[in-house]
């Protein structure tokens, strides 16, 4: 109790956080209960009549979940293998920049794409990808005898295009762990590489990636918890029934046949089986971590 008066200030600025993850996040999990019901929200949760494992049942058995599952999973590890190294490359890029003013440009231009939302960016990327009139069609007329690609409407692209728009928004904002990281890195130990004749690229690669291994783990480990989070919004503001075969992900799906049809029940026992999927794959990633004798989570 000494401790805890001595430290109360700091107690106090870590209060609105610990309030706002018990009241918004955990107090709401009692929720969790209607996956195993056939909720009604007339009845409540606890009037509604309870099924057991049939939610899950009517969602595994359902004629397209084998493909949607499969959707999530194959985009979601385009998206993990393509953007996971894409912000360690940009930081390492960034500090390499000597002019000051040149590099806080950059950094502004590139983390702006985070903070726009996927409903702009979404129009953004329609106009730039129209048929007719979008910029990227008008060169790809100027390369192909005048005729341009409906991008969003072909199932050839519109994964590629999924996987490259989320890089763009997210690379930058990615990138801050990783340069604060850099930033932490005692400058005399690269003062003395240069000394023993390091180029840039060796003192990159045995000096930089080193320092920032324990930091890239855990956020590999964190990315690897979101693996079936294949971007709901994004995919829902591009998609459309031409493209569901390669498209369509477990989010989208419920939303369609879940949140649209108020089957409240399917819809949470979807996100209850992300969520374990989730926790097993943080718990395996985190054990290989300890195994290849690196820090994990915990």
């Amino acid at each position: 109790m000494a401790k805890l008066w001595k430290y109360r200030y700091l107690y106090l600025l870590i209060l609105p956080g610990i309030l706002y993850f018990v009241i918004f996040r955990y107090i709401p999990m009692y929720g969790v209960v209607i996956a195993f019901q056939d909720f009604s929200i007339n009845k409540g949760i606890w009037g509604s009549k309870w099924v057991g494992l049939e939610q899950f049942r009517r969602l595994f058995l359902g004629l397209s979940f084998p493909a949607v599952f499969r959707n999530t999973v194959i985009i979601s590890l385009c998206k993990l293998v393509m953007g996971f190294p894409a912000p360690i490359i940009l930081a390492l890029l960034l500090n390499e920049v000597k002019s000051r003013k040149f590099k806080k440009i950059t950094q502004t231009i590139v983390y702006l794409p985070h903070f726009i939302s996927w409903v702009i960016l979404a129009g953004l990327i329609s106009m730039f990808l129209h048929p007719d009139t979008g910029l990227i069609n008008e060169i790809v007329k100027f390369f192909n005898d005048g005729k341009g690609i409906d991008f969003l409407v072909s199932k050839e692209y519109f994964r590629s295009i999924l996987v490259i728009t989320d890089i763009y928004k997210g690379i930058g904002w990615g990138s801050i762990v990783y340069i604060a990281a850099i930033s932490s890195i005692d400058s005399t130990i690269y003062e003395a590489a240069m000394v023993d004749g390091a180029g840039r690229l060796a003192q990159i690669w045995h000096i930089t990636l080193p320092a920032l291994k324990s930091t890239i783990v855990v956020m590999f480990i964190l990315n690897m918890g979101g693996i079936l989070n294949a971007g709901f919004e994004q995919i829902l503001l591009l998609y459309n029934p031409r493209v569901y075969d390669v498209a369509d992900i477990i989010d989208t799906y419920v939303y369609r046949n879940g949140i649209m049809s108020s089957n409240y029940s399917m819809s949470t026992a979807a996100g209850l089986f992300k969520s374990v999927i989730s926790m097993a794959l943080i718990i395996f990633t985190n054990k290989m971590a300890h195994l290849l004798e690196e820090d994990g989570l915990w």
